[in-house]
């Protein structure tokens, strides 16, 4: 099975990338984030053309996420609500958050807020998100012990996941407060799919296009797959795909595929 996340920064704007790129990479599931569109207007009929099912959490023209998959998945649900029945429901107005079962593993699609600036009324907001999703991931756990944990999470969680040329101290999506809330969420029992196959630094998955970052490298690891241990053992690589970055308007993430 291959399981790819990509955060295509506006599905409509980016769908010819996204449909070039499936015609190539026959993965089973494919996760997006930023999709930028609600539900009745996401282009559904493509996807099916190529096999896939599809599952959708979107809003106009921000955030959003969804599941293309060619098996149907099971036990679906969107936002931190239907599994927290506790939480408040001011969580879920933004949609970031989709869950489903395929063959026993669950997956969970995230788009983690950016946060901003390091102190920023959207800095805490980020910090309160995840907390929340801590909660929501201990309650997965329950019923789920295969989970796939993929997305942007708009956090680097070492120093060797940027480009050298920043410095990470209060610089956001590399703060020390949201590393730790990562790293908390991480305790649950959760490891890094692709630092199980490559430990170096100058691997990247998002590249600002301000600078000519993506020409200079001057990028970021912020894409993720994080699997519980069964899943961790199963997975045969983890491998970022940086030829869709490459392209005419691009997205400024590029996919990042776990195989099992």
């Amino acid at each position: 099975m291959k399981i790819a996340t990509w955060n295509v920064n506006s599905i409509r704007t980016r769908l010819g990338h996204v449909v070039d790129w499936l015609s190539q990479n026959h993965v089973d599931v494919l996760c997006m984030q930023e999709t930028k569109v609600v539900d009745e207007k996401f282009p559904c009929a493509t996807f099916e053309q190529l096999g896939y099912h599809l599952y959708l959490s979107g809003q106009k023209a921000y955030n959003g996420v969804a599941i293309a998959s060619r098996k149907p998945l099971e036990d679906v649900s969107r936002g931190f609500t239907p599994i927290l029945l506790d939480v408040q429901p001011d969580w879920d107005e933004q949609k970031r958050v989709i869950t489903g079962v395929i063959d026993g593993i669950r997956i969970v699609n995230l788009y983690v807020p950016n946060g901003s600036a390091v102190g920023s009324e959207k800095y805490e907001y980020k910090l309160g998100w995840l907390t929340v999703l801590q909660e929501y991931l201990r309650s997965l756990l329950l019923s789920s012990p295969a989970i796939c944990m993929c997305g942007d999470f708009n956090i680097a969680l070492e120093d060797k996941d940027i480009h050298n040329s920043v410095s990470t101290e209060n610089h956001i999506m590399a703060s020390e407060g949201e590393r730790q809330a990562l790293r908390d969420i991480l305790l649950l029992g959760f490891a890094d799919a692709f630092r199980k196959f490559t430990s170096e630094g100058g691997h990247y998955s998002w590249w600002d296009y301000r600078a000519v970052s993506f020409r200079r490298n001057l990028g970021w690891r912020i894409d993720h797959h994080y699997l519980t241990p069964e899943l961790y053992e199963r997975a045969k690589s983890c491998t970022i795909d940086v030829a869709p970055r490459k392209l005419p308007q691009p997205s400024d993430h590029t996919p990042v595929i776990i195989e099992f």
